[in-house]
């Protein structure tokens, strides 16, 4: 089977595809939003945002100095594309492992005495 166009290794993993996941829905998000939505820890989403940041698929955004300094996150439209096409690509996979078709014709008709069984 080969990989669907628009597959993206890079957002594939499970926490990665959460982060963008989360990330196409809003504009721009806190990092303790983040975090907490997805239950994460600090270094572990700081690895993953880094990771989507070089790759452009994200921007970080520090606000503030000292203790009130925050830090926000959105995706690119880098980033929101290649996420759209990962989900069609999934979408693809996902109906191509269904049951075939059962053909339809002369040949799938039951005989009378088949029914009653």
């Amino acid at each position: 089977m080969s990989t669907p166009a628009g597959f993206d290794e890079l957002i594939h993993p499970a926490t990665r595809l959460s982060v963008v996941a989360l990330l196409a829905a809003t504009e721009w998000a806190d990092f303790p939003f983040v975090r907490d939505s997805l239950s994460l820890s600090d270094s572990a989403l700081s690895k993953q945002l880094h990771t989507l940041e070089v790759a452009g698929y994200l921007e970080l955004r520090k606000e503030g100095a000292g203790r009130k300094r925050r830090t926000k996150v959105r995706l690119t439209e880098r980033g929101r594309t290649a996420f759209e096409g990962h989900v069609a690509a999934l979408r693809a996979i996902v109906e191509g492992a269904g049951p075939p078709a059962a053909p339809t014709g002369p040949a799938q008709q039951r005989l009378p005495s088949e029914a009653a069984r």
